[in-house]
């Protein structure tokens, strides 16, 4: 009785870490981490593409301050 307390003692404090790392394991083993960083890559480009679009003066002026500094 005192090991299936202890049990759910450890699972409730450490289930996120558990699930965690299962869910890696599995990401692992099936190489879909690498499209996982495929899509993580893409939506960066995305927001920097976006982002890039609204404030192009801004973008430009920090780009030729960068530059000159060289």
């Amino acid at each position: 009785m005192n090991d299936s307390n202890n049990f759910k003692e450890f699972w409730n404090k450490y289930k996120g870490a558990i699930i965690g790392a299962v869910i890696a394991l599995i990401l692992l083993g099936t190489a879909l981490y690498k499209l996982c960083i495929a899509v993580i890559v893409i939506v960066a480009g995305i927001y920097v593409g976006n982002y890039v679009q609204k404030n192009k003066e801004n973008v430009k002026e920090n780009l030729k301050n960068f530059i000159d500094k060289f």
